[in-house]
């Protein structure tokens, strides 16, 4: 008969494997932005890999000095996950043939409804969505045009 570790001395597993695939997509980031002729836009993604790195190796070395069981893949609303993943997904595959505002409405309303916990009504859904059409319009506006970044 095997002995289970005692509660402390476990590892939150999955808080270890998501960190550790963030460690390696930002390596493959770092990889990636070699092939860019361009060097201004090599700054942008290097930076967000380099702090993704970081950042999962901070939350690793926490994670194995303080271990807490109850982290990880923990046991919430697994539809919601997935949505938030298929949804980001379908966006990137959607933004070369429609477009950036298109794209960043289907990540935002999977996004929201993702999150939302709360039940719905016809108020709360109209205020998602106008805000939603703000923000957006707002992001495209700024990325067009004092940023200069040409947009799908």
């Amino acid at each position: 008969m095997t002995e289970r570790a005692p509660a402390a001395a476990r590892k939150d597993v999955g808080t270890l494997i998501i960190a550790s695939l963030f460690i390696v997509l930002g390596l493959l980031t770092l990889q990636d932005v070699t092939t860019y002729s361009d060097t201004d836009s090599v700054v942008f993604p290097r930076f967000v890999a380099y702090a993704l790195i970081v950042c999962s190796a901070l939350v690793i070395l926490a994670s194995w000095l303080r271990p807490n069981p109850a982290n990880g893949f923990g046991s919430g609303d697994w539809w919601r996950r997935v949505l938030l993943v298929a949804t980001m997904l379908v966006c990137c595959f959607v933004m070369p043939a429609a477009g950036f505002l298109p794209a960043t409405a289907i990540a935002f309303a999977g996004g929201l409804i993702a999150a939302r916990h709360e039940g719905w009504s016809v108020k709360t859904a109209l205020v998602f969505a106008v805000s939603g059409v703000v923000i957006m319009a707002a992001f495209y506006a700024l990325f067009r045009y004092p940023l200069g970044v040409p947009l799908p």
